[in-house]
């Protein structure tokens, strides 16, 4: 478990609760639009400054009662194996959790929901299932992100899938079927893309973002099949 970095403070993380999140190095997708290279690709990983266990969760001790929840984010953090440790460490001082992840090891997922360890689920849903790999830069076995998708789903546990939208992964078509791939659900943000910053793939480097009109033209089309659609 490498921590690759913490915001000790962040209102839109976690619905509804003052919230830290944690950012996890290490990741098993290699999506070309991705901005966090320095929790991603082993290069980056290593110049990365990491943040001691023990001051971190002495930070958590310090700020009991002051914040309510820790977000658990990456990279991607289910691939870490001692991720379930980690959590109820967390879980132990009093700190609801936030899992932020890809689906991509719904076998990890599954454990931690048996166990109650997680309050929220944000899964990144990266394309239509047809075109998924192209979104996330490696082969991709489609049948793991439908498994963790009803899982969450079945789960209990309060959650919401999200997609950032990228021109030339996203087109409006592809976006509607992605919503149809995900069928009915409880949330569903459609996240614009800003290439600010310095990308996986330098192509998507300063791209310009997917067209407002042209999102709100879908979110109408796709928001019945939700309880809460909306873009980001």
């Amino acid at each position: 478990m490498k921590i690759g970095g913490l915001q000790k403070v962040t209102l839109v993380d976690y619905p509804g609760k003052i919230a830290c999140t944690v950012f996890l190095s290490g990741c098993n997708f290699r999506c070309p639009f991705c901005y966090s290279k320095e929790l991603v690709l082993p290069i980056d990983i290593k110049k990365q400054p990491e943040i001691d266990p023990k001051q971190f969760f002495s930070f958590l001790k310090e700020r009991k009662g002051m914040i309510d929840a820790c977000v658990l984010c990456g990279g991607e953090p289910t691939i870490n194996n001692d991720l379930k440790d980690f959590i109820k460490k967390i879980k132990e001082i009093g700190y609801l959790i936030k899992l932020d992840t890809n689906g991509y090891l719904p076998e990890k997922l599954k454990e931690l929901i048996d166990e109650n360890l997680l309050d929220y689920i944000a899964m990144d849903i990266k394309s239509c299932f047809k075109d998924y790999s192209l979104a996330t830069g490696i082969n991709v076995d489609v049948s793991k992100i439908k498994e963790s998708i009803e899982l969450i789903k079945n789960s209990g546990i309060d959650y919401e899938f999200r997609t950032t939208i990228v021109p030339g992964i996203h087109t409006k078509e592809s976006i509607v079927e992605m919503a149809n791939d995900i069928g009915k659900a409880k949330k569903y943000f459609l996240q614009t893309f800003h290439g600010e910053k310095e990308t996986i793939d330098p192509a998507y480097t300063n791209l310009k973002s997917f067209p407002e009109e042209e999102l709100k033209e879908v979110l109408k089309e796709i928001s019945s099949l939700f309880n809460i659609c909306k873009i980001r």
